[in-house]
């Protein structure tokens, strides 16, 4: 093999998706995902599946294991940490998890590399936009504040900075990278797009936040995909020790979502429910993503209109993947007035 990439949380939504990429990319690859399997990770996920494969091994265990990571960061060439605790909703309401994950396995992580940083080409760590919380400008560069306004962001915030001080402390060959929502295949039903389109699949109603009026930047994982492959293989002084937003440049309200999936589905929805705003909610992303063009070349490639086709498609095609899945796509959480809700 010509290189060997250890993949972390390689079970999971985007980190299957990456998987993939580099599967059918990279036939000289050997890649090793370490995961734990918790309720979002799936071994049904992988390109290949049993043991033995030369190019693949899969690593059952849990990335604050400091010995293991270890053990597999001194066989890799290249580094993508995924692994994290990724519902802001679920962060409400089991917040201890996703500092133990978020924080202390990217500590793991950022040990290893830093033991092995002679040896690894390139650690690229996946933060997120939620460290920003509510946009302040019109579009979200890398420089807005970070203010974090959920458990499941600070923790992000706090592994985030935690990679940047070990770049500007031990020269680590480190790119954050900060996606914006991501949607496409395989991503848990917890998340709005695959319960929206699962509960039209369903005949159910739609569960809207609020008025519906949140916005986020989307972008389809694929494209989200190519941007870390670029920033993995780009030249050192271009990407290290810099962070780089991953999105659309468009926002769109939850409102406008369900309405687009109606579209495609091309039948009206048995009706919404409408549930109170979230703790903690994030009113508005958009994306500034001038600076990974600028320095890698990378721009989103599919529109709109047809990553919501494709992922509707493929939920539509894959329902033994996800109907195990339906009871979780509601979690309780307690509300600002101290009355259960189930969100």
């Amino acid at each position: 093999m010509k290189k060997t990439i250890l993949i972390t949380g390689g079970a999971g939504f985007i980190g299957s998706n990456f998987v993939h990429h580099i599967w059918n990319r990279y036939p000289d690859y050997k890649i090793l995902v370490l995961d734990l399997l918790t309720y979002a990770g799936n071994p049904e996920n992988f390109p290949v599946q049993g043991t033995g494969h030369p190019r693949f091994e899969f690593w059952y265990g849990d990335v604050c294991n400091a010995e293991l990571v270890d053990t597999l960061v001194a066989r890799s060439d290249l580094v993508v940490h995924f692994a994290a605790e990724s519902h802001v909703t679920r962060s409400i309401y089991d917040n201890h998890t996703f500092f133990k994950t978020d924080v202390m396995g990217t500590h793991a992580v950022a040990n290893a590399v830093l033991k092995y940083r002679k040896k690894i080409r390139r650690f690229i760590h996946i933060s997120t936009s939620e460290v920003y919380g509510t946009a302040e400008d019109e579009a979200m560069d890398e420089n807005h504040p970070l203010k974090p306004l959920s458990p499941y962001a600070s923790a992000k915030c706090g592994a985030d900075r935690l990679v940047f001080s070990y770049f500007t402390t031990y020269k680590i060959p480190a790119v954050i990278v900060r996606p914006f929502n991501n949607y496409g295949p395989r991503q848990h039903l917890e998340k709005l797009l695959p319960r929206f389109v699962t509960s039209v699949l369903l005949k159910e109603p739609l569960s809207i936040h609020g008025d519906g009026s949140a916005a986020r930047d989307f972008v389809f994982v694929q494209d989200n995909c190519e941007a870390i492959d670029l920033l993995m293989h780009a030249p050192a002084k271009n990407v290290e020790g810099e962070i780089f937003n991953i999105g659309s440049g468009v926002h769109r309200s939850i409102r406008q979502i369900a309405d687009d999936i109606r579209a495609i589905a091309s039948k009206e929805f048995p009706g919404e429910n409408i549930i109170p705003d979230r703790p903690g909610q994030v009113f508005r992303h958009t994306a500034n993503w001038k600076k990974i063009q600028e320095r890698v070349g990378w721009s989103p490639k599919t529109d709109w209109k047809n990553g919501l086709q494709k992922t509707f498609e493929w939920y539509k095609k894959n329902r033994p993947w996800w109907e195990k899945q339906v009871w979780m796509r509601h979690i309780p959480i307690q509300a600002e007035d101290g009355s259960q809700v189930m969100h």
